[in-house]
């Protein structure tokens, strides 16, 4: 539904850490870096991923109220998931992972900030 998300970021070599890790759950290779326009991109069949450097000079600042989400093949992937972005930078939001009843299903969600504060859920479609 989407051709690619792209975030900010202040700090390059902190993102691909932390995306390199969290995207190696979902398995996706490493992010490729375009120094020359301070960008990096992840790519995987079902879409592209990318961090900047503001391209007006000013800081990197993220969506009040915004989420993006990644879809992740099991509850056990989704917290690899959790846990390769907290042990790179990441730091926990909203309720820990687990399941969330919607009424007429239920998804398994986890959710993150990413070093520069952006809004990250894995999640999981259960039958």
């Amino acid at each position: 539904m989407f051709s690619h998300i792209m975030v900010g970021t202040d700090d390059l070599d902190a993102s691909k850490a932390f995306y390199d890790a969290v995207f190696a759950t979902l398995g996706v290779q490493p992010g490729r870096v375009d120094n020359e326009k301070g960008r990096v991109f992840w790519m995987s069949p079902t879409g592209m991923f990318g961090v900047t450097r503001p391209i007006n000079g000013e800081s990197a600042c993220h969506a009040n109220g915004g989420t993006i989400g990644f879809a992740t093949n099991s509850p056990e992937q989704a917290d690899q998931w959790h846990a390769a972005g907290l042990a790179h930078g990441g730091s926990a939001c909203e309720d820990p992972p687990g399941v969330r009843d919607m009424g007429a299903f239920k998804l398994y969600l986890a959710y993150l900030r990413d070093p520069d504060g952006n809004k990250l859920c894995a999640m999981y479609r259960m039958s």
